[in-house]
């Protein structure tokens, strides 16, 4: 019994020898999965944020595709009204732009041929 009881520790200190060798290895296998886990989370959540931005902006251009299809029919009709009053106000004002014109540039005429005259 006493030879078992002795058999028994060498048994459990070489046990406990081995596990005590292997342990280094465990705990860097331990270690490269922890970081493989961390490294995992970390590019899920990039993947996840990239996403989730993409999606805002389709939704932000079909929000946008959305408004411009309801406004471009309003634009079509703003400038169908206002090109006739936008001709007639031009055919209003060009008479007297042109009269304001020739005006100026008899003025102009009037001092140079006074400042003509100084000069002699």
């Amino acid at each position: 019994m006493k030879f078992s009881l002795a058999a028994l520790v060498v048994v459990l200190a070489l046990a406990h020898g081995s596990q005590a060798a292997q342990c280094p290895e465990v705990e860097k296998l331990t270690q490269y999965f922890q970081d493989l886990s961390a490294q995992l989370t970390s590019t899920t959540q990039e993947l996840v944020q990239k996403i989730q931005s993409e999606t805002f902006l389709e939704d932000g251009k079909a929000q946008l595709q959305q408004i411009q299809a309801k406004l471009a029919p309003l634009a079509d009709d703003m400038q169908a009204q206002l090109k006739p009053l936008a001709e007639n106000m031009q055919a209003q004002l060009k008479p007297l732009v042109d009269n304001v014109q020739a005006q100026i540039e008899d003025l102009f005429r009037k001092v140079m041929d006074q400042t003509k005259a100084l000069s002699q």
